[in-house]
């Protein structure tokens, strides 16, 4: 691997997310300036610098400005949105990488882009596929759909010469500090506010899912955000297709609830997976063009990632 300078000062896109907020603390701690920037502050941004920013309302010219105004030699993408229809899943998640886009090749000189995709864009595979970057994008989700869509967007800005950069496809990740939304956040939540004479009935899907440590995710994205040579396209995942009610028992025990006082059913769950039963992650690409693998095991990402939950579920 060829590597060039670290980033001296980086913009964050969506630094207020799971993931967004362990990139800022990854990029500070290596030396780079952070240039947070989402649409509303959070406190945990309180050690980097922020901008407010809606990159769906901006123009090309304007984020432009904001961009040069910073000097930034780094852009990460970790924006991502929901919506019930494609129009509303398109404006959360094409759009901003449209105002990227149209951003980047006005700037005074190059800024290296590093956007997060998601390894939904593959869509369901067969049970025993490991999801390398050759593989067939079939994405069965609006989600899913909107982020092939944003990913194909920015490789084909790459692969054209309008830009320097990369797109990573993440894995399911967990970790400190999980969504609220996701399932392990809202489970942790759960759990933290269980009953155990009255117990808690949980569902769980019937799949078997790549889930890597959103920390070793930032490393894999500080990894791509350094490299000169990295490859356009880089899966980043564990490599293990995991029992997702294992995982469940896991934060059970780590809970310290006893093990019968939750009830867990498989069932079918809503997810931005839709239907996809099996994941795994091919990472050889990872480990060959950005000298990546991960470094955390799962029952001490689920441990810490208990450690910051609070409260109760969002409804």
């Amino acid at each position: 691997m060829t590597t060039t300078d670290l980033p001296r000062r980086v913009a964050v896109l969506g630094a207020t997310g799971c993931v967004g907020r362990h990139l800022c603390a990854a990029f500070a701690a290596r030396g780079a300036d952070v240039v947070a920037i989402a649409r509303r502050h959070a406190p945990h941004l309180h050690h980097h610098a922020f901008l407010p920013l809606d990159l769906a309302r901006c123009t090309g010219a304007g984020l432009a400005a904001v961009l040069a105004d910073e000097d930034v030699d780094t852009v990460v993408n970790a924006t991502l949105g929901w919506g019930s229809t494609p129009e509303e899943m398109a404006y959360a998640n094409v759009r901003p990488v449209e105002r990227l886009l149209a951003a980047l090749p006005r700037l005074p000189r190059p800024v290296r882009l590093v956007h997060l995709g998601t390894i939904h864009e593959y869509g369901p595979v067969p049970a025993g596929t490991s999801l390398d970057e050759a593989v067939a994008p079939r994405p069965a989700s609006l989600y899913a759909q909107a982020k092939l869509t944003a990913s194909r967007l920015v490789l084909a800005a790459v692969r054209g010469g309008e830009i320097q950069g990369s797109v990573l496809r993440l894995t399911n990740t967990v970790g400190p500090h999980p969504a609220k939304e996701s399932f392990f956040g809202a489970l942790a939540a759960r759990l933290r506010q269980a009953d155990p004479a009255a117990g808690l009935d949980v569902t769980v899907a019937a799949a078997r899912r790549d889930f890597v440590d959103v920390r070793d995710a930032a490393d894999a994205v500080l990894a791509a955000a350094s490299a000169g040579t990295a490859e356009p396209l880089v899966n980043i995942g564990r490599g293990t297709a995991v029992d997702i009610h294992t995982l469940v028992r896991t934060l059970v025990t780590v809970s310290g609830l006893p093990p019968d006082a939750v009830r867990v059913r498989r069932d079918d769950v809503r997810s931005r997976s839709a239907g996809a039963d099996w994941i795994q992650v091919d990472r050889s690409r990872a480990e060959r063009s950005l000298g990546w693998r991960p470094r955390r095991a799962l029952d001490t990402s689920l441990r810490d990632m208990w450690d910051t939950v609070v409260g109760p579920p969002p409804a």
